[in-house]
């Protein structure tokens, strides 16, 4: 039971050299699932364009358009995938993440962080890679567009340290 693990990661290649490329993560939900695949993603020189989470508590589907930093630079997508896989907990594994196994008692608190602005390209991008380098874990997100190109972003966190 479960689904194979080559379909737990598929990469889409953009059709045009500006096209962005398309990567989606279909696997068992997991903290901190999210924040570690944008992780992975922007240590391999990537620039999240855009991004879709979709979650039911238990089993998530995300979605990342990126895009190249540097064109001049080949990137070895097998390798990305191969990491996107690691951090994904496998299929067949129970659906539920129990902070015991962690050796913590305790479950961290989780602190609630609101950006209300204009929406523009790239801001989701910028705001998880300040988060990242801040050592914060996003446990979920919350991404609300308006019609008149206002977002609103609550990002669910805790602490790294």
């Amino acid at each position: 039971m479960g689904i194979p693990a080559d379909d737990v990661v598929l990469i889409q290649q953009g059709s045009g050299s500006t096209d962005p490329t398309v990567v989606t993560v279909n696997c068992p939900d997991k903290s901190g699932l999210g924040c570690d695949l944008c992780r992975i993603i922007l240590e391999f020189g990537l620039h999240i364009t855009r991004a879709d989470f979709q979650t039911d508590g238990k089993w998530c589907y995300i979605v990342f358009w990126v895009v190249q930093r540097s064109n001049s630079l080949r990137l070895d997508w097998d390798s990305l995938k191969n990491q996107l896989l690691i951090v994904s907990p496998p299929c067949l594994a129970p659906l539920y993440y129990d902070h015991k196994l962690n050796g913590s008692t305790a479950a961290p608190s989780v602190y609630l962080l609101k950006f209300c602005c204009v929406d523009r390209k790239g801001l989701l991008h910028d705001i998880t890679e300040v988060l990242t380098e801040l050592e914060f874990t996003i446990q979920r997100l919350k991404v609300m567009t308006t019609p008149d190109e206002k977002v609103v972003d609550l990002f669910f966190i805790t602490d790294g340290r």
